[in-house]
């Protein structure tokens, strides 16, 4: 038996990039932040915060909620799993990418302010509905 499942809970460093292949199938990409706190050793060394940027790859329905929702610094929870694949460029290197393929997806960050005048209670957290 084997489990190959990661969750991330991170913001996103740039606009998605969204496309559309096999009669209609939306796809999305996008980099995803996380960050552990630095922290100070008994001995006075100063161990800096740490990013890590993940590669996101979002399919169909996900991808369209993408599409419509998500941008720049909204903070994600993310669930899927690691894959790797490698491509040789024209210059004959070798590359090798690693990949989140996410299966769920839940938006973390608050709605804008405008929407959130209109309610009357707290705004919570987006689930996204499937």
């Amino acid at each position: 038996m084997s489990l190959n499942k990661v969750m991330l809970i991170g913001n996103v460093g740039k606009e998605p990039e969204v496309r559309y292949v096999d009669e209609g199938v939306a796809t999305a990409v996008l980099s995803l932040a996380t960050s552990t706190r630095g922290y100070t050793l008994p001995n006075g060394t100063v161990v800096p915060d740490r990013t890590e940027w993940h590669r996101v790859l979002l399919w169909r329905k996900l991808a369209e909620v993408v599409e419509k929702y998500v941008h720049t610094g909204d903070k994600l929870y993310i669930e899927g799993e690691i894959r790797t694949r490698s491509y040789t460029d024209k210059q004959g290197r070798t590359h090798n990418i690693t990949e989140i393929w996410a299966n769920n997806m839940e938006m973390l960050s608050s709605k804008p302010q405008t929407q959130q005048q209109e309610q009357t209670t707290p705004a919570a957290p987006e689930k996204c509905p499937f």
